[in-house]
């Protein structure tokens, strides 16, 4: 089985294995919970058996219920197959239906809450408003009845009271997107909340924002690809995927980049979902221009800057990882001196204030450099740089570990960083 979601050629059944396992693997439902399922042309729909270990969950588990009412399979459907029918049944724009009990979604969902997307800018787009449906019993058609009821109205992402969350898309890669933002925007407000207040965008600060993104760069006439290219492209691919695994990265958001020679360098595109990304969709940026036909992450002026600007930096990661985006969503400064790793490896992390990525002062290029490597955009991401790229990723995940432990922290006591004649110690042993 294809470890990519390509919607246009893979069976459904084979659509649903492969995004099931994902689900299971990122640790968002249980060996027993949720459901998927997705309709195909015929109006039959596709969707996982009840009481199958969903940690081992294979093509050939997946039920087909036929457009006439018939059950093809080996299995019995999931339990929950009428509302996945009240939605087709409603939404003839939805093809696919993702239902899970994701941790974050279903604390909301407990308290009778609706995550705010606006926490980060590109979440409502990718989500949408989120609707709420009242408690009814699962398996029930009254459930399916009040699921229906709120896609009806429009809504492509529902809290289940009590319940989760139940979310809908175009086709399963859309759906799974959707429901991978939404999960990460309810942790991200649970965890910013664990170590001050969250502060949300509004619409008119997310519309500014948008209006700022530059300009594509001009395409080239022509493209090679040495061997030496090739081979970056590898790295990359290899490194967003480690990242999506270990929730470093998200379907809707990431950007890698590796310097290839001098000022030219080889990028993640727009639009692709990072979870799927392959090595041919990987943009060459070459003197000042990109590969023709391809479009580069809209962030990529940003790396060109960067890479400009600090001949000792070859790699670049942006992302949004949950716990250091806590500390970017609530404005707390973040003191990674909680072991010597961290501090050696980070030094100090300054916040810059939303949208600094793409305004005319070069407040990233100047803020971060090789001895300082990390800067936190409110509201937006983190941007990382190293020398090689494994060495980048690395940072990445001191970081996001010095911020878990930080989040994590808050309920047992005061932080007690490392303190600056230990901080001094550490420099002449390892910097010097």
């Amino acid at each position: 089985m294809s470890t990519n979601l390509d919607t246009s050629i893979m069976h459904p059944r084979d659509q649903i294995a492969l995004v099931i396992a994902r689900i299971y693997g990122m640790g968002l439902t249980t060996t027993s919970g949720g459901n998927i399922s997705v309709i195909d042309d015929e109006k039959n729909i596709w969707i996982t058996p009840s009481g199958i270990d969903k940690g081992s969950l294979k093509p050939s588990d997946i039920i087909c219920v036929t457009c006439d009412g018939k059950i093809l399979g080996k299995h019995k459907p999931s339990s929950e197959f009428p509302f996945h029918k009240s939605i087709y049944d409603v939404r003839p724009d939805i093809k696919a239906v993702i239902h899970a009990h994701s941790p974050a979604l279903v604390s909301f969902s407990i308290v009778r809450a609706i995550p705010n997307t606006n926490i980060i800018y590109q979440a409502k787009q990718v989500c949408g408003e989120i609707g709420y449906a009242p408690y009814a019993l699962p398996g029930s058609q009254a459930l399916g009845d009040t699921i229906a009821l709120e896609f009806k109205k429009g809504f492509s992402a529902v809290i289940m009271e009590n319940h989760g969350t139940v979310v809908g898309g175009s086709d399963l890669a859309d759906a799974f997107q959707r429901f991978e933002t939404l999960e990460f925007c309810a942790r991200t407000q649970i965890y910013a909340s664990e170590i001050g207040k969250p502060n949300f965008l509004t619409d008119a600060m997310i519309a500014q924002y948008n209006a700022q993104i530059q300009k594509q760069f001009p395409e080239m006439e022509a493209v090679e690809h040495p061997s030496d290219e090739r081979e970056k492209r590898l790295e990359i691919c290899s490194i967003v995927k480690r990242a999506c695994q270990h929730g470093l990265m998200k379907s809707s958001f990431g950007t890698v980049s590796a310097r290839w020679r001098g000022n030219d360098f080889l990028i993640t595109p727009n639009g692709v979902p990072r979870w799927d990304l392959k090595t041919e969709d990987i943009v060459q940026i070459k003197d000042g221009k990109r590969q023709k036909g391809k479009h580069p992450s809209l962030t990529a002026i940003l790396h060109q800057q960067i890479y400009a600007q600090h001949p000792e930096i070859n790699s670049i990661i942006l992302t949004q990882s949950p716990y250091l985006m806590a500390f970017a969503v609530s404005g707390v400064d973040i003191n990674v001196r909680t072991i010597p790793e961290s501090w050696i490896f980070l030094k100090d992390m300054h916040q810059l204030n939303f949208g600094s990525q793409y305004n005319a002062s070069d407040e990233v290029v100047k803020c971060i450099s090789r001895e300082k490597p990390a800067v936190l955009i409110k509201n937006e991401c983190v941007v990382v740089v190293g020398d090689a790229l494994l060495q980048t990723f690395d940072y990445l995940e001191v970081a996001e570990f010095s911020a878990k432990s930080i989040v994590m922290s808050t309920s047992i006591g005061q932080m007690v960083p490392i303190n600056d004649e230990q901080t001094e110690e550490l420099r002449k042993a390892f910097l010097n």
